[in-house]
């Protein structure tokens, strides 16, 4: 590796969103979303509870909106990135991207790929809300603890890195 990566001068606010029927609803217990939170912690990212919403465009998009508006710099949802019906993630979270970091979506289903080949289902967006310092990273990751494994190790190295460029940093 030719550039090293650096950590977070200090730890950044995050959220972590469970988007699931059956944990909304508690038929189930989530279980991806507190790995999330242990994960993304090893990076600097610091997140007070998980919050579990139902399935649903209007659901994600306002929970998302809500942690960037609590201040959160790094917003993770887990789940609802497949191609059911109920997997809306991905639309929820378009519209509230300035940019897409497409390049890091492909790190993450090619690392995925290499621990099961279902990672290749995920629709997973990773981008920013702005270009300018106060742009936020929104990370969609699969609901699977695996699938959030996979992600956070991926994402979570460049998180400072791309925090610093947000609003014109060095690259």
């Amino acid at each position: 590796m030719r550039t090293r990566l650096r950590q977070l001068d200090e730890p950044v606010a995050g959220a972590v969103i469970t988007v699931s029927d059956r944990c909304a609803r508690g038929d189930k217990e989530d279980r991806s979303g507190p790995v999330a939170v242990r994960l993304l912690a090893d990076h600097g990212v610091l997140v007070d509870s998980v919050r579990i919403v139902p399935d649903g465009v209007e659901s994600v998009r306002r929970a998302i909106e809500a942690a960037i508006e609590a201040g959160a710099r790094v917003v993770l949802t887990t789940g609802g990135t497949g191609v059911t019906p109920h997997d809306l993630t991905p639309e929820a979270t378009r519209p509230l991207l300035a940019a897409r970091l497409e390049g890091i979506e492909a790190q993450v289903r090619a690392y995925g790929l290499e621990h099961t080949p279902l990672a290749g289902l995920s629709r997973a967006l990773v981008g920013v809300t702005s270009r300018e310092a106060d742009g936020v990273l929104i990370v969609n990751a699969p609901g699977s603890r695996g699938g959030v494994e996979d992600t956070v190790a991926v994402v979570g190295p460049l998180v400072p890195h791309v925090l610093e460029q947000l609003g014109g940093g060095d690259h």
